[in-house]
């Protein structure tokens, strides 16, 4: 059941995508010889109106395939290269245009179903800097670093995205009663001793990996030993471990650890090392209030506007490597994610799972639209590169250099696709 959902959204998201070029291609008088779901060979087909409409078999994909839209001559009637640049230009964009709108749409029933979460305080530290600062719980945050905030989700994908260094100096714009408030203060530091290692799971003491630069690196214990105890206090698992340093907190006291290698045990004397980190000194609520009326129009706008934000965000680190190729998925991932969006919201009832299902399919609309409009050959992106280019020239590029472009292109992300999906299948397996 969970596949064959994922599936239908999957497949509406695309067929929705092409019928925006469709319904352009036909409005401005350029022939549609086939427009399908799917690819690979026919399932179903039938021809209307001068254009064939196919059922293929493998649903991960679709296309409306215009009349000479791979060729070089403009002389047929009806051809995509015989309309005006702006008519091409305006089909080529309807696909992510039409990704956008059914976002919209899909977004004002869940806002209306599940509500949205606004960016209000609902905690400040007693004594805290942001406390001296002026925040109170109640404050709805507007702007936190320069960074428009529409709903507490906004906040948390920032923070992600940017960790609070305690360097940093904290600027919040916020309401309070109708009225706007600016204020800006050094967040609090909390200062922790860690021994710098990260476990293979929490069951275990076997060393995962070690922080550079931290005590237990620099004493040479290495991944793949196991810690057996400290200060002279056996640690048979994760469990013990926790214990222990519940009643022992780390402190910059030195520490004696002992630990397993190839089946030779070996004692090290070390101080734990201090890990500084910042806190704003307040708390922000994540959790869906319900709204009405035209509220949910404007709330479903922000929340277009956050599905596609996330997406160029993610972009970016994917660019500058704040993220790696095994954070992408492909089709077979959205598929497992679906899946598994579908199976944790059966308990929480049919409602919660309507309302997981439509969230879904808003961020994989808006995420495909901006994937879309990328500047790169084969994508509607690269195309409208062509076409803003022959505006501006007033004369096409090169149909056949265009073409030979389009094609390496695409065949660079058919290599990336399998590359994502090889990693999809690794990770669900």
């Amino acid at each position: 059941m969970k596949i064959l959902i994922a599936l239908l959204i999957f497949s509406g998201i695309i067929l929705f995508h092409e019928l925006g070029h469709f319904l352009l291609a036909k409005k401005n008088g350029i022939v549609v010889t086939e427009f399908s779901l799917g690819m690979g060979p026919r399932l179903l087909s039938t021809v209307k109106g001068g254009t064939r409409y196919s059922l293929k078999l493998l649903p991960l994909g679709g296309s409306c395939a215009m009349l000479g839209e791979d060729m070089a001559e403009e002389s047929l009637p009806g051809s995509f290269n015989a309309a005006s640049v702006w008519r091409r230009i305006s089909v080529v964009a309807a696909g992510p245009v039409f990704n956008f709108i059914l976002a919209f749409v899909l977004s004002v029933f869940v806002v209306g179903l599940a509500g949205y979460d606004p960016a209000q305080v609902t905690a400040v530290a007693e004594g805290s800097a942001a406390e001296a600062a002026g925040l109170q719980e109640g404050d709805l945050i507007t702007e936190y670093q320069g960074y428009q905030i529409d709903f507490g989700k906004d906040l948390y994908l920032y923070r992600y995205l940017n960790p609070l260094s305690v360097d940093d100096t904290i600027h919040i714009t916020y309401k309070r009663d109708g009225k706007t408030y600016e204020t800006s203060y050094q967040p609090d530091v909390n200062v922790r001793y860690l021994l710098g290692f990260n476990r293979e799971s929490a069951d275990t003491m076997e060393v995962a990996s070690l922080i550079e630069g931290m005590p237990l690196e620099e004493a040479g214990v290495k991944a793949g030993d196991v810690i057996t105890g400290i200060n002279g206090t056996e640690i048979p698992d994760g469990a013990a471990y926790d214990a222990y340093l519940e009643e022992h907190p780390l402190s910059d006291e030195p520490v004696e650890i002992t630990y397993m290698r190839d089946g030779l045990e070996y004692e090290t004397t070390l101080t734990p090392g201090q890990y500084r980190t910042a806190d704003m000194g307040f708390a922000y609520n994540l959790v869906c209030q319900k709204t009405s009326g035209l509220s949910v129009l404007k709330y479903s706008l922000y929340e277009v506007k956050y599905m596609i934000r996330t997406t160029v965000l993610s972009l970016k680190e994917l660019v500058t490597g704040g993220l790696g190729m095994d954070d992408l998925s492909g089709p077979v991932g959205v598929v497992d994610a679906i899946g598994s969006a579908y199976e944790e919201s059966k308990e929480e009832g049919l409602l919660m799972v309507w309302v997981n299902m439509l969230y879904m399919a808003v961020l994989l609309s808006a995420n495909l639209g901006v994937m879309n409009l990328l500047p790169l050959p084969a994508l509607d992106g690269g195309r409208l590169v062509f076409l803003a280019a022959e505006a501006i020239r007033r004369k096409p590029v090169n149909r056949e250099l265009e073409g030979m472009i389009h094609f390496a292109g695409l065949m660079f992300l058919m290599a990336l696709m399998l590359v994502v999906m090889y990693h999809d299948i690794t990770k669900i397996l």
